[in-house]
């Protein structure tokens, strides 16, 4: 049987002297779906993150139809 990650998983990406975790890539692009789509988070049946740090970015795609980016 494979062995199941924890529930409890905290990510940090860290670059260029920055650090931002999940949690608060998480968080901006919900300010964005509700702040500036109107929409509601129970919304959302898919999200692909495209994390660039190099261009200090993430890329978005919702429900595989909606697409954005937004610093990081």
């Amino acid at each position: 049987m494979k062995k199941k990650l924890p529930d409890k998983t905290h990510v940090v990406l860290q670059y260029g002297g920055k650090s931002v975790t999940y949690a608060e890539i998480l968080t901006c692009m919900e300010a964005i779906w509700t702040r500036d789509f109107g929409k509601k988070v129970e919304e959302i049946e898919s999200l692909n993150l495209y994390i660039k740090p190099e261009e200090n970015k993430v890329y978005y795609v919702v429900n595989a139809s909606m697409m954005g980016d937004f610093e990081l």
